[in-house]
């Protein structure tokens, strides 16, 4: 149901390894867009915006980035770089999630995601 739902996009993998990185990328991903979409949505709260609009909000700004990215002849951070005005509001945010390793963290957690897959892979291969 969560693919049919999501997934719009089918890429054919014939290694183990390659399904691993496709479930590390796009099995899992949802949660991480998640996560996003609520760390938006609780920042907008504490700054004080009603629960749901901050919640449309974080989910509208999220869909409308990845309509972009599906669209658009740039590259992401081509993308990036021209929704963010230097020294401006966008270029505060960013600069303080960079100095948070928040592109590190997600980096590190899809790597997470894929030894898991590759764990769970040797675990079910011996039954």
């Amino acid at each position: 149901y969560v693919v049919s739902k999501i997934a719009k996009e089918y890429t054919w993998v014939d290694s183990e390894s390659g399904i691993d990185a496709v479930t590390a990328i796009s099995g899992s991903g949802p949660a991480y867009f998640f996560l996003v979409i609520e760390a938006m949505e609780k920042a907008g709260v504490e700054m004080g915006l009603p629960a749901d609009a901050a919640k449309r909000l974080a989910a509208q700004t999220a869909l409308g980035a990845a309509k972009m990215v599906l669209t658009s002849d740039d590259d992401v951070p081509t993308l990036r770089k021209k929704v963010t005005s230097p020294n401006g509001t966008t270029h505060a945010a960013i600069e303080q999630m960079i100095a948070s390793n928040v592109p590190e963290g997600i980096t590190a957690g899809v790597q997470a995601c894929q030894a898991r897959c590759q764990s769970l892979s040797t675990e079910f291969g011996k039954l």
